[in-house]
């Protein structure tokens, strides 16, 4: 076993991959069954390698994603199925569905709806850490949309098919919460990871415009129709996209609270606000109510 992990970690090294030990265990642990703890005592005590193990690593090598080869993605508390169609959940995420489990402990049953959900991976883990909130998730693409099926239908969140810019008519100013990773890729920037160049689906990366914040827009414009005054708002972005976010939310004049929060690497990756005095559908409420609502106050 450890002379196998060692041919392997060094075939990934040699291939580009970040971390070659790493996956090598991961793809031989996935093989048999058991966690990555249980492989190193399997490889001190000197077991067999498991069969397959050079097909997958061949395929890592030729930097097909390590989550498309084991079917799965861990996120927060949960394990994701993902693979070709979707978009593989990111650890700078789990920063972002934070806020929102947060935020939503503030309040008794929140509404909340993560529009662009993609593998489901922020909705389902909010459904989990969450109890009683009642979860929405939205996503347009037809193979995605599968891949958040499977997802989220242990927790309960209710998935609807459609458009984040148009999503949920219907549920206009219902929603204590909203979030949104869209995406924000600008149209010049080709990613120059292989894994995510070649294997994540386009329209999960590139926002549209020069900027790539077309979708980012939408989907700050479909939270302020969505949620009701005093509801919060959280969006994940690049670094760089931060001041945009934050300048087109304060320009949009029905936003407070505008915030930028950083990941777990001190990167400024998403943006928060409350629906303030003025709502999108031409309906006002006190700076009382607002504080109120936005405080945890009932619906």
């Amino acid at each position: 076993m450890e002379d196998a992990l060692r041919a392997a970690e060094e075939r990934l090294r040699a291939a580009g991959v970040p971390s070659p030990r790493v996956d090598a265990e991961l793809l031989a642990a996935h093989l048999l069954g058991v966690s990555r703890g249980r492989l190193r005592s399997m490889a001190l005590i000197g077991a067999p390698a498991p069969e397959g193990l050079d097909a997958l690593v061949d395929e890592r090598a030729r930097r097909v994603p390590l989550q498309h080869l084991t079917g799965a993605a861990s996120f927060r508390r949960i394990e994701l199925s993902v693979g070709p169609g979707v978009f593989i959940p990111r650890p700078e995420t789990e920063s972002v569905a934070q806020l929102v489990i947060d935020r939503a402990g503030t309040l008794a049953a929140p509404r909340i709806v993560d529009l662009g959900t993609g593998s489901g991976a922020i909705a389902a883990s909010v459904a989990d850490e969450v109890p009683g909130a009642e979860v929405y998730a939205v996503e347009l693409s037809d193979l995605a949309i599968a891949w958040a099926r499977a997802n989220l239908e242990p927790y309960g969140v209710r998935l609807v098919q459609g458009d984040l810019a148009t999503a949920l008519p219907e549920e206009n100013g219902t929603f204590d919460i909203v979030v949104s990773n869209p995406p924000y890729i600008p149209a010049d920037a080709v990613p120059t990871e292989p894994e995510v160049a070649e294997h994540d689906p386009q329209m999960a990366l590139y926002g549209g415009g020069a900027d790539g914040l077309r979708l980012p827009r939408a989907a700050a414009a479909s939270a302020a129709r969505l949620l009701r005054a005093g509801g919060y708002f959280v969006m994940e972005h690049a670094e760089v996209q931060a001041p945009w976010v934050a300048a087109f939310l304060a320009e949009a004049g029905v936003w407070a609270d505008v915030t930028t929060h950083q990941d777990l690497g001190g990167r400024d990756r998403a943006t928060s606000a409350v629906l303030g005095q003025l709502r999108v559908d031409g309906t006002s409420t006190s700076e009382a109510d607002v504080a109120d609502t936005a405080s945890g106050g009932g619906r």
